[in-house]
């Protein structure tokens, strides 16, 4: 139990939520539980919608949100059970979840398909996760047929139903200051995971010897789980670029790239970084990094407020591109090689993404065929990279390197600020986390 919980974000939040629907109703779960095998479960983790408005993370919760003269926030969860806490651990109950997470009302969830009908009866529209489930789905059918079974006592069903993430999204996409402090918190930890993996990667060491570095890492600063499935990809695998294996024995002269974050409170980090394993780039392994970085860092120039999501990509692109014809990897022109898109054999995906509660969060990138204008409060990745695999028309000693350098960026109302910063980045700084 945290009777200390700072319930002000997610009011805040159900407001804006409330000031969008009108008389409409909002209804939103949370995540199922979900079995590994047998009967094991999955570690759990909360929906992010319903997180995001609640900041309450037990399963079988529901949120309601009644519209209208007289705004409603209800929770629906749990009862206590000191038996099942015995076993599985501390539940609030619908009592205490009220008072500490400031509901107006709150019910055990067993009454959730009483009281749906009820709660929606003469509203025009229900706002929902539409598809999030087909189990979900039918329970929303199921309380408006039971809404419009009751038309003789003069109530009416809603005529219409509408995914709520639609409007979730575009909120979800400014993060305010209690997710920037989370976030600013999760890449902390996820910079000295890194560190410490530049710090003892040594030649020799299996893949997972690194990755086991990174949890611990993570783990001992409060953040138990990982964002998404860590990528430890050495040699030849840091051409691999969702390689999660973790299988492979370093050897000396292998670089070594790790797209890695944690979790912390609900929201994720995203950092990679390349490094070589002995602690000392090669010639062409530092060409290649230096090729990323000059692009990375040029990125970082284009994310500022105003500008299209888009343009760093494409400025990305440029630099990388440049890249790749001095060092020999591509020929003819810049213009030539950005046309016909064969800087696509050595990049292949795009320089960034938003991040926040989800690693690839919410949000539109683009609204009507036009790239979303970044504005204050909006944090993105940064994340070019070269991907040099073997082929007979590139120089052998470019071969099977891989490089990619990632940084979580929060744009502000004067340009961005790197919550990553922290990280070693440079040639220099890289080889000095790396001194043996």
């Amino acid at each position: 139990m945290n009777a200390l919980v700072d319930s002000s974000p997610y009011v805040a939040r159900r407001e804006r939520l409330f000031a969008s629907l009108g008389d409409d109703i909002a209804i939103i779960p949370t995540a199922p539980e979900v079995l590994r095998n047998r009967d094991t479960g999955f570690l759990y983790r909360h929906d992010s919608y319903f997180y995001y408005l609640t900041g309450f993370s037990e399963p079988d919760s529901v949120l309601v949100l009644t519209g209208g003269n007289e705004r409603k926030a209800i929770l629906f969860c749990r009862e206590k059970n000191l038996e099942r806490e015995i076993w599985d651990g501390y539940r609030y109950g619908p009592d205490a979840a009220r008072a500490v997470f400031q509901f107006d009302e709150a019910y055990p969830i067993e009454k959730l398909a009483e009281e749906l009908p009820k709660l929606m009866s003469d509203r025009s529209a229900v706002h929902t996760p539409v598809g999030m489930s087909a189990s979900w789905d039918a329970e929303i059918a199921a309380a408006i047929n039971a809404v419009r079974n009751m038309a003789r006592t003069g109530v009416s069903a809603p005529t219409s139903v509408v995914d709520v993430r639609a409007t979730l999204d575009d909120m979800r996409l400014i993060k305010d200051s209690h997710e920037i402090a989370l976030m600013r918190r999760a890449a902390e930890i996820s910079s000295l995971a890194h560190t410490r993996a530049m710090n003892t990667a040594r030649p020799g060491q299996y893949e997972y010897h690194v990755e086991a570095e990174l949890a611990h890492e993570f783990i001992r600063h409060g953040a138990r789980t990982p964002a998404y499935n860590h990528i430890v990809a050495s040699g030849p695998n840091s051409c691999v670029l969702h390689y999660n294996d973790s299988n492979r024995q370093m050897r000396d002269g292998d670089l070594l790239l790790i797209d890695a974050g944690c979790e912390y409170e609900g929201y994720a980090s995203d950092i990679t970084r390349t490094f070589p394993v002995n602690g000392k780039f090669s010639g062409p392994q530092r060409d290649v990094y230096q090729a990323v970085l000059d692009a990375q860092l040029a990125c970082m120039d284009a994310l500022k407020p105003g500008k299209p999501f888009n343009e760093y990509h494409e400025v990305a692109t440029r630099v990388l591109s440049q890249g790749m014809l001095d060092l020999g990897l591509l020929k003819g022109s810049l213009d030539q090689v950005l046309e016909e898109k064969t800087y696509m054999q050595f990049y292949m995906h795009r320089a960034g993404h938003w991040i926040g509660m989800d690693v690839h969060d919410a949000g539109d990138y683009r609204k009507k065929g036009v790239w979303q204008t970044l504005k204050p409060g909006m944090v993105v990745t940064n994340e070019p990279g070269l991907y040099v695999r073997p082929d007979g028309a590139v120089p052998e000693h470019f071969w099977n390197i891989g490089v990619r350098i990632e940084d979580d960026v929060l744009i502000t109302a004067t340009g961005n600020d790197n919550l990553t910063i922290t990280t070693p980045k440079t040639v220099a700084e890289v080889e000095a986390a790396c001194k043996r």
